[in-house]
């Protein structure tokens, strides 16, 4: 007599739910330097930069530098806090060997980028939550459009998600991700529009600038507090949703493949 097998529907709702809840325990055990230290280094990019340049560059976009800077360096630490949650989460297992732990219970491979990226999307959002709330204290910051901002937080939180569970899945170690982050992640955050518009760069650069995918994800971030943009954000939705699909379906081929996870 063969035993019942456990009915789970055409998703396994509870292998799902304990997949996402390991990866939020895992960022929650040590909150302070997942949570609380991405604020205080936020924090004090703001307090340096409108010091330095404050005076210097009063308002930018018919708002106050501080008001202008606030929102690019909530999605900076959004977007920084992402990719590192799926890259060392995924990057532990492999060194580790525990591998094993996570391929064989009956999850799909949609199942499994699905609770890596739900888990470290909430890492992301709730950094730029805490962000957001501290700067509010220190600055006039006010949102204008609330969708906006949601689309474009979670957005980018959820294409570095991708980016760096890509990054662990390819590395075979430490170095290997430090050099994406070194050479990639942060180059590409400081050319995207952070600490300034991108109208005041010479014609060269600008165009160069439009190619930037994080330039859109923090253009219409900001655009959801000051109410103007560089770049339309309708075009921003469509590259950010267009990038998501893509990094998403290869995300989902490396694990239905096992390519470098079942070696």
């Amino acid at each position: 007599m063969s035993s019942p097998s456990r009915h789970t529907g055409h998703i396994n709702w509870i292998g799902l739910w304990t997949h996402y809840s390991k990866e939020v325990h895992r960022f929650l055990k040590v909150a302070f330097q997942t949570l609380i230290a991405p604020m205080v280094t936020t924090l004090l990019f703001l307090a340096v930069f409108t010091l330095a340049l404050g005076r210097a560059v009063e308002t930018v976009k018919g708002v106050p530098f501080e008001v202008f800077l606030a929102p690019g360096l909530m999605v900076f630490a959004i977007i920084q806090n992402s990719f590192a949650n799926t890259s060392s989460s995924m990057l532990i297992l492999k060194i580790q060997g525990s591998i094993v732990d996570l391929l064989m219970p009956p999850l799909t491979a949609g199942e499994l980028v699905l609770g890596f990226i739900a888990g470290s999307v909430t890492r992301g959002v709730i950094v730029g939550i805490l962000v957001g709330t501290v700067m509010w204290l220190f600055t006039d910051l006010q949102i204008v459009n609330p969708w906006i901002v949601i689309f474009h937080g979670v957005g980018a939180s959820m294409m570095l998600s991708l980016v760096g569970l890509i990054t662990a899945i390819w590395a075979d170690k430490y170095d290997n991700v430090a050099s994406i982050t070194n050479f990639v992640i942060t180059p590409l955050s400081f050319l995207s529009g952070t600490f300034y518009s991108i109208d005041r760069l010479p014609g060269f650069w600008h165009t160069v600038a439009q190619f930037n995918p994080f330039f859109y994800m923090i253009d219409g971030f900001r655009s959801g507090f000051i109410g103007t943009s560089d770049a339309p954000v309708l075009t921003g939705i469509v590259v950010i949703t267009a990038l998501n699909v893509i990094l998403w379906v290869i995300c989902h081929q490396m694990f239905a493949r096992g390519w470098k996870l079942k070696d």
